[in-house]
């Protein structure tokens, strides 16, 4: 087909009739993605006459793709629409400020005030009368009468304080949500082609008649129609609910739908639905006309969850299209558990509330009795209509009293300190190459216990480059001269690499002079490409002359397999397979070798025993990686059964063996270190063989000479886990993993089995909380299983970072331990915070039941008690919140999940406390008035203005609370709380502008 399909005349297919000039509407290709497997088919073969000419009619070529100017893009946006999917509208400021009014406390706070509010302007005709007793003894003063109203207006201004602060928060704390979700998905790239040059393009960029190419592991961005395709399988249960993976072929079922995730294979696809009219975006639209009555199960099921755990999902996420499904279809997931924090928090939350209402009521009773008794007990006065009012005002002001103690004893400052603290740590955590996608994720990280990591590109530099190789009978420990090389050999393992390797593997230019190659795609394919580089011999070449399409049949790489393999026709009848593969599965297909005449010799197992101990099993031990190379002729006549795969692949000859070498990060060992130090365990799992393990574990620290550990093959574990019907037996696990520290040649589900054996296990008193990363797309159940999945932002497939909790942007195992190391401090913070609070939370309720109970009036007025829980609430916890994290908190092991919040020295320290504070305030209160010489402020009638003595009160009462803010820097007992105290910028200027708005 000619490529000038791009620049069509008006005349050929589109007579103007369709919209934007192209030959197809939105609808008509609407209406055909909706079909299925045959019927796709079939219509597209009747209506349009195949997929090249859907190409041809939007005006794209399936070999050289869009010609990328920007005019002819910005006009296939106009008419087919934006490869973006609108997310929900963000709550308004508004919203989010009733949403804080909501709140009871400060409800009853609110009717309180305004009743008072009410009665200060009611003055009663008979107000004056003296039989009412000393209730109206303040009101003699005009002036001070007109001032009754002051104190109702301040508490519902401080109430309109408070609240304005918590929906700010929200807001801001939602808007760092968005702001996370969009760099989210910048960071998700698609290959297209362009102008016959492949390049990566933000997912938004893309538009309908884009030619995309698909490989295994990719989150499919947008509908489109297959054009070509090797060994391709889909998981569409996304979209279907359907587990089974979906084969996808040009005669059987050319479909490609968004949403859906590529499992096997490669192919390329030409693009013909972006946005609202692809398939999840046509579910999200079904989802967004029924909004109204979702939101409400929404909201619920968000208040359920605590305003804390914000779950950050991608837009095109799965799970966001999952979780609608499910409320159609009964599918049951497990919830996550709440994190170890918030269980925490909740629990304590709820004890405080219910000690607060006590003492509330309490106070309430005695004040009221005591009033009643004294009044018309004690004096003997009568009820008098006219007093009414006059008494009414007096329990309204005991009411607010008891309202007030409540509001002091609930800790608001809570969940705001979480919030303020997780959002902090994950801004922060950005710095650190860490992208956290579940907020709470943050602070799991902190209890971790067990770590289990990949080896390739983690552990690794993930740069790999060929070290070793074993060709024609010789073992070369350094790279061969090619001249050394038979011509023979040379030109199948030339071949055998170039051909047989997916054609996105290439090796660039450095970006920078004297920069090493870049390396992309798939970096084993990509050191065998530069083996072939280091011969001196050209693989582009050899790629040109036989482009993809000529490729009779692909055996893509997958799990199972561990090879590929390619079939090319020959030319002269019969066919040639090259394969690679891991080499003791390569090896075992063989039955002939070539030797340095590169003559076909047999070979028996005899020689393949003596092979691997002479060849594969040193450089094992070097920590290399082994491949084998082979190829295969088929003769012409018959043409072999290609879907018998046992068939095909066997019969070999071998090539070359070549050994691979991943360096360790040199960073690694160190950070490993600091992990044992730490408590946490960390374990390898990985595809490799079991002595390349091994090799990279010891140079990495993970096993440590004179230790007893395990490390096992993935075949071995199975047999040691399970019983003889084939299940996995928790008491046989239980034998196994707390020895185990690497498993090699492990599959996906091992790593599953391995990661949910630990979580449930028993055998030790705390439960394990378990971290693990994974790349793959099979990695996914794993990452989902374990409390939290971190997933390669550079090497990981979509699949797995759509299951992760964290991405971390560098693929670095050191960003792990950074990961711990905030998640730690989150804790603390809260510890910090928790222990400031409670000191404050004593103090004051302690103060206003005994003042109340004593003198029948709360020496810290209600609107004092609002101010200082304004600065200490909110203020300290932004203060406490913001504390940088230092090394040493790596020093200590994990808190277990079922500690309790509250350490015994934290105890020790919020009693020490408050005993002091409490000393002093009750001697300022009764015997303040003979230090100070001034009135006593104690016993004053209804209304009359705030007395110096109980201003001096307060003063003391918030200075002192500044100071144990301070104090609160430090839970675990250490002397110096002023230590680093300048690296928080935010502390500083908290302490100071608090010390300010006081004076």
């Amino acid at each position: 087909m000619a490529n000038n399909s791009t620049d069509h005349h008006p005349n050929s297919i589109n007579d103007g009739t369709y919209e934007g000039d192209f030959g197809c509407s939105v609808q008509e290709l609407r209406d055909l993605m909706e079909l299925r497997s045959g019927e796709a088919v079939n219509r597209i073969r009747d209506n349009y006459g195949g997929v090249t000419i859907i190409c041809r009619r939007l005006k794209t070529s399936p070999v050289e793709g869009l010609s990328g100017n920007l005019g002819d893009l910005e006009n296939r946006r106009q008419t087919f629409g934006k490869n973006f999917i609108p997310p929900k509208k963000a709550k308004t400021f508004l919203q989010l400020v009733w949403e804080a009014l909501q709140d009871v406390t400060l409800i009853i706070l609110e009717i309180a005030a305004i009743i008072s509010l009410g009665l200060s302007f009611y003055h009663p005709p008979g107000g004056d009368n003296e039989a009412c007793g000393e209730a109206a003894g303040g009101v003699e003063d005009e002036g001070e009468a007109q001032a009754g109203w002051i104190e109702g207006a301040a508490i519902l201004f401080s109430v309109i304080i408070v609240v304005l602060v918590t929906a700010f928060n929200d807001w801001s704390k939602e808007k760092q949500f968005r702001g996370l979700q969009s760099r989210i998905e910048q960071e998700q790239k698609f290959t297209v082609i362009r102008k016959g040059q492949v390049i990566q393009i933000p997912v938004a960029e893309l538009v309908v008649g884009d030619i995309a190419q698909i490989k295994y592991g990719d989150l499919l961005p947008a509908d489109g129609i297959l054009i070509q395709g090797n060994d391709l399988k889909i998981d569409e249960s996304s979209l279907t609910g359907e587990s089974d993976q979906v084969k996808k072929s040009l005669e059987k079922d050319p479909m490609l739908l968004s949403g859906t995730h590529v499992m096997e294979g490669s192919g390329r696809m030409v693009v013909t639905a972006v946005g609202i009219n692809s398939q999840t975006g046509i579910i999200f639209t079904l989802l967004g006309a029924n909004e109204g009555g979702d939101e409400e199960k929404k909201s619920k099921k968000a208040k359920a969850q605590d305003g804390v755990a914000l779950e950050i999902q991608p837009l095109k996420s799965e799970e966001g299209i999952e979780s609608e499904e499910k409320e159609k279809k009964v599918v049951k997931v497990p919830k996550k558990e709440k994190s170890v924090l918030q269980g925490k928090l909740t629990r304590l939350a709820v004890q405080i509330g219910k000690a607060g209402l006590i003492m509330s009521a309490i106070t309430v009773i005695i004040l009221v009795l005591y009033f009643v008794i004294y009044t018309f007990g004690v004096l003997g006065r009568p009820w008098l209509a006219e007093c009414t009012p006059i008494y009414i005002q007096y329990f309204v002001k005991f009411f607010i009293i008891g309202v007030t103690v409540l509001v002091v004893a609930v800790p608001e400052g809570l969940p705001l300190a979480v919030t303020i603290s997780l959002a902090y740590s994950v801004k922060k955590m950005m710095k650190d190459n860490n992208l956290v996608r579940h907020l709470d994720a943050c602070e799991t990280m902190g209890n971790a216990t067990a770590i289990c990591s990949d080896k390739t590109g983690t552990l690794t530099m993930n740069r790999m480059t060929v070290v070793q190789a074993y060709v024609g009978g010789t073992h070369y420990r350094q790279i061969p001269d090619p001249e050394a090389l038979n011509p023979k050999i040379l030109d199948l393992l030339v071949n055998g690499i170039s051909i047989n390797s997916a054609y996105t593997s290439k090796i660039l230019p450095p970006e920078k002079e004297g920069g090493l190659p870049r390396q992309v795609g798939n970096k084993t394919e990509c050191a065998l490409l530069g083996f072939v580089l280091d011969l001196k011999q050209d693989y582009q070449a050899v790629r040109n002359e036989i482009p993809e399409e000529k490729l009779y049949k692909v055996y893509t790489f997958n799990s199972v397999r561990k090879s590929m393999s390619t079939v090319l026709s020959e030319p002269g009848g019969g066919f040639r397979m090259y394969s690679k593969g891991a080499s003791e599965i390569i090896l075992r297909k063989c039955t002939k070798i070539l030797d340095q005449g590169s003559e076909v010799c047999a070979f028996k197992s005899r020689d393949r025993d003596e092979m691997v101990k002479k060849v594969i099993e040193p450089m094992a031990c070097d920590g290399l990686r082994t491949i084998c190379l082979a190829y295969r002729d088929f003769p012409a006549g018959s043409e072999p059964d290609w879907d018998n795969e046992a068939d095909i692949l066997s019969d070999l000859t071998c090539i070359a063996v070549v050994g691979i070498e991943d360096p360790v990060r040199p960073e690694v060992p160190e950070a490993i270190q600091k992990c044992q130090r730490a408590g946490i365990t960390v374990r390898m799992v990985t595809g490799d063989n079991i002595n390349t393990a091994r090799a990279i574990a010891t140079k990495c620290g993970i096993l440590q000479p004179g230790e007893d550990f395990l490390c096992l093959e993935g075949k071995e574990f199975n047999t040691l886990i399970r019983n003889e019907k084939g299940e996995v037996e928790q008491d046989k696990l239980d034998k196994v993993w707390p020895r185990l520290r690497v498993l090699a040649r492990s599959s996906p589900t091992d790593k599953h089995t391995l990661v949910k054996g630990i979580i449930d296990s028993t055998v030790v008193e705390q439960r394990q909380v378990v971290a693990v990363t994974g790349d793959g797309t099979n990695d996914g159940p794993a990452l989902k299983k374990a409390d939290v999945g971190f997933a390669m932002g550079i090497a990981g497939t979509d699949v797995a970072k759509e299951a992760s909790d964290i991405i971390l942007t560098d693929d670095n195992f050191t960003s792990i331990v950074k990961a711990v190391m905030w998640g730690r401090n989150v804790y603390d913070s809260i510890s910090k915070f928790l222990q400031f609070q409670l000191t404050v939370n004593v103090v004051a309720v302690i103060v206003a039941f005994t003042g109340a109970c004593i003198t029948q009036d709360s020496p810290l007025k209600a609107v004092q008690m609002l101010w200082v829980n304004l600065i200490m609430d909110t203020f300290a916890s932004l203060a406490l919140a913001t504390e940088p994290p230092t090394e040493s908190l790596l020093l200590r092991k994990p808190y277990g999940r079922n500690k309790p919040l509250i350490s015994r020295t934290m105890m020790k320290n919020i009693l020490g406390h408050a005993v002091y504070q409490l000393t002093i305030i009750f001697t300022l209160l009764f015997a303040g008035e003979k230090f100070f010489d001034i009135d006593s402020g104690r016993n004053v009638p209804l209304h009359s203005p705030p007395s110096e003595h109980y201003t001096i009160v307060f003063n003391t009462f918030v200075m002192m609370q500044l100071f144990n803010e301070i104090n609160a820097r430090k839970i675990h007992g250490e002397r110096n709380v002023f230590e680093n105290i300048f690296r928080n910028p935010i502390f500083c200027a908290v302490v100071v502008g608090t010390f300010a708005a006081q004076v």
